[in-house]
């Protein structure tokens, strides 16, 4: 099947990503050029389109001022393998090493000609063939087969449900979380000591009591949502995936869980909690604390 190249570039990658675009056609090979995007956008185009087409021809070019902020937004869509190549030995350990098929270029530090040299090394190698980085001999048995098995490793990357992409989430998995006797639908494990640190599990609709502890106390919520009122400062915070919040010690506030919910905490020195509410109280005050 013939080889298809779409091409983007953003205001300081427009011109080399041109004279790449005009060189390709001379080779007879068909382009799309998208033309130009503000800065990394040209980049995220450029690899959302190979990365939705279902043919191994299709590869991409992209240009910005260094050429690695179009990499690095190129390369967050799955199946999009994007290299920043500065020199022809770049373009062709990439293709070989990595089965790169999105090359990115510096439009502020390469020329047009030594672009060139890179786009046709990058065009000429093929997957797993002799390279630089290899002295220019053929990867021996066990590489060859690793670089094999990379291609159906890489391809699963970005994909839902095929890795665990957060490091804190794998460290709770399979762990047995203790139930928080002085508060109904909750669970902790804690998971080191001094500064202590745990995780945290809430069922949907469990209410913790106005309290306060001596130490102040961070979080980060891995999964759920919640809302945290400090009565202190008479301030609300509603916390969902990925949201941070630090409790001063001393400050009282009530928590409520509107999904079950995990989250991460830390803090300086031994547990307690102090009740200033018992639960029927706080249950009983939270639609009054939603207008705080």
């Amino acid at each position: 099947m013939a080889l298809k190249i779409i091409a983007s570039a953003d205001d300081f990658g427009t011109p080399l990503k041109d004279a790449l675009v005009a060189h390709l056609r001379t080779l007879k090979i068909e382009v799309e050029d998208l033309g130009t995007s503000s800065y990394y956008a040209a980049g995220a185009e450029v690899g959302r389109r190979v990365s939705q087409s279902s043919s191994d021809s299709v590869r991409g070019v992209v240009a910005c001022g260094t050429g690695a902020g179009v990499s690095i937004f190129a390369n967050k869509f799955p199946g999009v393998y994007a290299a920043t190549c500065l020199s022809p030995s770049d373009a062709v350990n990439a293709r070989s090493i990595n089965n790169s098929n999105v090359l990115a270029v510096s439009g502020k530090y390469t020329s047009v000609e030594a672009a060139i040299e890179i786009l046709e090394a990058w065009l000429k190698t093929a997957f797993k063939s002799a390279c630089p980085a290899n002295d220019q001999k053929p990867w021996p048995q066990e590489i060859h087969s690793f670089l094999e098995q990379s291609v159906v490793e890489m391809a699963e990357i970005g994909k839902e449900g095929a890795f665990d992409t957060c490091a804190v989430c794998c460290l709770v998995k399979k762990r047995e979380l203790n139930p928080i006797d002085l508060i109904p639908g909750g669970s902790m494990k804690i998971v080191r000591q001094t500064p202590t640190s745990a995780f945290v599990r809430f069922k949907a609709g469990s209410v913790e009591p106005a309290h306060h502890h001596t130490f102040g106390h961070d979080l980060v919520v891995l999964d759920g949502k919640k809302t945290v009122w400090n009565l202190s400062k008479e301030q609300r915070y509603d916390l969902t995936v990925g949201d941070y919040l630090f409790t001063p010690p001393g400050d009282v506030h009530r928590v409520l869980y509107h999904e079950d919910t995990h989250f991460f905490i830390k803090w300086d020195g031994h547990w307690d909690m102090f009740f200033d509410e018992d639960l029927h109280t706080a249950k009983k005050a939270i639609p009054t604390t939603t207008q705080l």
